[in-house]
């Protein structure tokens, strides 16, 4: 076992992002085969640029197809010594792996913030919920027990969970480091290995991460990590060796993984695209629910997939627009090291370019844009250049309208106005999507028609975001998975999709243990 390896990363300054000029050159991010960082050989790269500046951080490979090879080669190497190795001694490796996130927590937040463009407090949330479903695996010794019962005299059947092989992880670009924690953890925790693909606009995050596994005590190809866009994923899809796939990110992708994985007998998790609503009733908490709802909406510049994009206005409540349009402009948009810094930039140029097309073509299709976020940046020259979009809040809005139909994926909030209950329920189930929905209510029985009725898989009463913690499952539904939805993210799901039964019956007659006669004549049965 090597010891701990330095990824050969630029690590973000500890400063504000005008410090970047100080770096002295760019580091081209590797491979990571057989806890080794390795220089790829690709012939093609992925700029990764600062979204609060446009400034180069790294350049990102697309793996070749040797390392490609060489990544799941090593992950088929590990399986069998890792699978054998007893559950204690996977569950201390874990147990000292959530350790030391903990302890490189706010490294792990620098780098996120500067790939990513997150403030540094949201990249350090990042980076908890990944650390949670860690805490959880390491409590697999009570997670995985088997069944067992006695069916005969002297016969019994028990029946257990053995790890599936070589797995993979297809990793988006919103959550550096909590996505990959969402399969790493328990993947390994399990018995296999893994081959995880972060995105390719900011893998900082994942490579830290498997330096810190191998701190842990991860041997050499249980975790491997490879680079790259489409063809990286269809090298996945299609490789024979790895038996299950874990997804997260838009769609066309996602769904586009479910055909082609499965139809190649593979097991595929995938969680995809949102339009999470929020029912506001004159009964709420008026100032709990405003905070909450900013808060859900324009956090992490809206691009969570949880993220509250359409605000139902129950009733009286559309009189408090002008309220929400005063709190949210309030919101600080900075460079995500800066100080005080609510929200930071979006992912790319594209990204800005496409949030403010949805918002003009809300303009467009008879909407009003009561805050407009078009052509904001922070002060300073050092930003000049970043992908900035502020707050923005839309009123009037239809439900045929593109900003309605379509996930924004940006700092916008699109808000519907409806007269009762029964209108704001029929709304919300209305849409394709089903990830997650909430109502700010004071009244019980309001609440609890909600919880039964509403067909999000992800209920928040007084909750904007309610993302469950990884003790339960991530349970979105309709067109926010792909497949049949059954298989979520950690919790038991988790655990189900990264392993499989095994059941044995066994006969061990008493009378055999009890025989006293001696046989000492030739046998001569046949």
């Amino acid at each position: 076992m090597p010891g701990l390896l330095k990824s050969p990363k630029v690590v973000a300054p500890t400063t504000a992002h005008g410090s970047h000029d100080k770096v002295p050159s760019v580091i081209d991010t590797t491979n990571f085969i057989d806890n080794q960082f390795l220089p790829s050989r690709a012939e093609k790269w992925f700029e990764v640029r600062d979204p609060a500046t446009n400034f180069l951080v790294t350049r990102v490979p697309q793996s070749t197809q040797a390392e490609l090879e060489a990544a799941v080669a090593s992950a088929e190497r590990a399986f069998p010594s890792w699978r054998a190795t007893s559950i204690m001694r996977r569950q201390q490796v874990i147990f000292k792996l959530t350790y030391l996130i903990r302890e490189n927590m706010d490294r792990l937040a620098r780098n996120i913030v500067l790939e990513q463009g997150k403030t540094f407090a949201d990249a350090k949330g990042d980076v908890l919920r990944g650390l949670q479903v860690c805490e959880t695996a390491c409590g697999i010794t009570t997670q995985l027990p088997g069944e067992v019962i006695e069916v005969a005299r002297d016969m019994e059947t028990r029946s257990y969970r053995e790890p599936l092989g070589v797995t993979a992880a297809i990793c988006p670009f919103n959550f550096p480091a909590m996505i990959p924690l969402w399969s790493l953890p328990l993947a390994l925790v399990t018995g296999n290995t893994l081959v995880l693909k972060p995105s390719e606009r900011d893998p900082g995050a994942a490579l830290i991460i498997a330096e810190l596994c191998v701190e842990a005590g991860v041997p050499a190809g249980v975790l491997n990590i490879i680079h790259g866009a489409h063809a990286t994923v269809n090298f996945i899809l299609d490789n024979p060796i790895i038996k299950a796939i874990s997804f997260v990110g838009s769609n066309r992708a996602g769904e586009y993984v479910w055909t082609r994985g499965t139809a190649n007998g593979k097991r595929v998790q995938a969680n995809l695209g949102a339009k999470n609503h929020a029912a506001l009733l004159p009964d709420c908490n008026k100032n709990h629910a405003l905070n909450a709802i900013i808060g859900a909406a324009f956090g992490a510049a809206g691009q969570r997939c949880m993220a509250l994009s359409a605000l139902v206005l129950v009733g009286e409540t559309r009189n408090w627009v002008s309220e929400l349009v005063e709190r949210t402009s309030q919101l600080k948009l900075k460079g995500g090291f800066e100080q005080d810094a609510d929200l930071g930039p979006v992912i790319s140029p594209e990204s800005k370019k496409r949030v403010e097309d949805l918002i003009a073509s809300a303009e467009a299709e008879g909407a009003t844009i009561v805050l407009d976020g078009r052509g904001q940046k922070p002060i300073g020259s050092q930003f000049a250049q970043g992908n900035w979009v502020g707050p923005t809040i839309i009123t009037n809005v239809k439900p045929h309208m593109r900003c309605y139909t379509e996930e924004i994926f940006g700092p916008v909030l699109v808000c519907v106005e409806v007269d009762t209950v029964e209108a704001a329920l029929e709304l919300i189930n209305g849409n394709e999507y089903g990830n997650g929905a909430s109502v700010f209510t004071n009244s019980g029985p309001t609440a609890t028609l909600f919880q039964k009725s509403l067909e999000a898989g992800q209920i928040g009463i007084n909750v904007p975001i309610p993302v469950p913690l990884p003790m339960f499952s991530f349970t979105g539904n309709k067109r926010s998975v792909a497949g049949t939805g059954m298989a979520n993210f950690y919790g038991k799901d988790g655990i189900r999709f990264y392993t499989q039964w095994k059941t044995v019956t066994s006969l061990w007659r008493a009378e055999d243990a009890l025989a006293t006669e001696k046989q000492v004549a030739m046998p001569t049965q046949q």
